[in-house]
């Protein structure tokens, strides 16, 4: 039996990379991907077109102006005049942002009223809005606060001794320090670029165990391992080990380019990786073996692999927070066997946890690995159907 399946595998090997098309399936979508979603998956805002408006034309404009102007994040390029000339600039997508700063602005500030800024954002990405929105409600309080403290500053000189001293009052008061753990300076590549692991093993074992199985049926080749010594068990092992040999390969692959290309940190364990990696490969062999039994030819195979792959990914975490999905979609999303993979894989990356906090996930795995492989398993039969 050993020797079989030993054989079968190197045939699958040679098969493999024998077809110019296979290999270029095994190895350059995952360098693709990561090329892609490195640098153009990005929800990093910068740069964000900003239109002035000063209907105050006062010293505080003026220093609010220059906060914005020092800011990294957004860059004044039009100075409107008119409604008309606002509206036109949002409509057309011309600038991110229109801060308004409205008349009595300085005025309203100097005797201790609230003084008003309109903000008009252009929202059709409410993602991008909502970061637009809170980087400037930064800029202005920020500006409130350093306006404030002046504003003490000058009440406690006029308060003071005749002699101009200033008085310095003991005054108590909340010291607020904040440390971002895990990815302190918000790179949202950081984040998205690991679970690139798991999109390559997802995308790649599929379509690859689907093809190579369905290949055998269309090509007429399914016959002569029907009258061969071999057992559905020995055939289907041979079939998949060579595909999740691959995943391993490109999970490797994939780490080290991620590592030098983008930086991203590792501060986990790549036993802890790979175990996992393996756990998840089950899954991904049982469901290529799922659409090698119903499809008849490989491109059946393939438009099956990409209706089955794209709900596994859109389901995983990977782009959506699961938290956001309504509560059926959560539920359903417990049977995604990439979802733990992916929480596995971006807890490894810049978390660094091992083991002993990731156990629900990779008994989690296991279970729905084992399972998924097993039932399909049941389905693959040494026939020609």
């Amino acid at each position: 039996m050993r020797e079989r399946m030993i054989e079968m595998i190197r045939k699958e090997f040679r098969q493999a990379f024998r077809d110019p098309r296979m290999r270029a399936v095994m190895f350059f979508p995952p360098i693709i991907q990561l090329i892609i979603f490195g640098f153009a998956v990005n929800l990093d805002v910068q740069d964000v077109r900003t239109a002035w408006v000063d209907e105050d034309r006062s010293e505080e404009s003026r220093v609010l102006r220059a906060q914005f102007e020092g800011s990294p994040n957004f860059r004044i390029t039009a100075e409107p005049a008119t409604e008309a000339e606002v509206t036109s600039l949002l409509d057309r997508g011309r600038v991110h942002l229109v801060v308004r700063v409205e008349k009595g602005f300085g005025a309203d500030l100097a005797q201790g009223r609230t003084a008003s800024v309109q903000l008009l954002i252009e929202g059709s990405n409410s993602n991008t809005a909502s970061i637009v929105a809170n980087y400037a409600q930064r800029i202005l309080a920020q500006h409130s606060a350093r306006w404030l403290e002046e504003r003490r500053r000058q009440l406690l000189l006029a308060a003071g001794p005749s002699r101009g001293e200033a008085v310095r009052p003991v005054v108590p008061r909340i010291d607020l320090q904040t440390r971002v753990w895990f990815n302190p300076n918000f790179v949202s590549r950081d984040y998205y670029v690991p679970g690139i692991v798991a999109l390559v093993i997802t995308v790649t074992t599929i379509l690859l165990t689907a093809l190579a199985i369905v290949r055998e049926k269309e090509i007429g080749t399914m016959e002569q391992l029907m009258v061969t010594p071999l057992r559905p068990i020995e055939l289907m092992i041979g079939k998949t080990v060579p595909f999740a040999l691959v995943g391993m390969i490109d999970i490797v692959l994939i780490t080290v380019l991620a590592l030098l290309i983008f930086g991203v940190p590792f501060r986990g364990s790549l036993v802890v990786l790979f175990a996992s990696a393996a756990l998840y490969i089950l899954a991904m062999l049982g469901l290529g073996l799922f659409i090698s039994t119903v499809s008849r030819t490989q491109q059946q195979a393939m438009m099956l692999s990409f209706f089955v792959t794209f709900p596994v990914i859109l389901l995983s975490g990977f782009a959506f927070p699961i938290r956001n999905m309504p509560t059926v979609i959560q539920w359903i999303t417990y049977l995604n066997p990439m979802r733990y993979f992916l929480e596995i894989v971006r807890a490894v990356f810049l978390k660094g946890i091992g083991l002993s906090l990731l156990w629900p996930q990779f008994v989690a795995l296991a279970v729905l690995g084992v399972s998924i492989l097993g039932i399909n398993s049941l389905r693959f039969h040494k026939r020609l159907d």
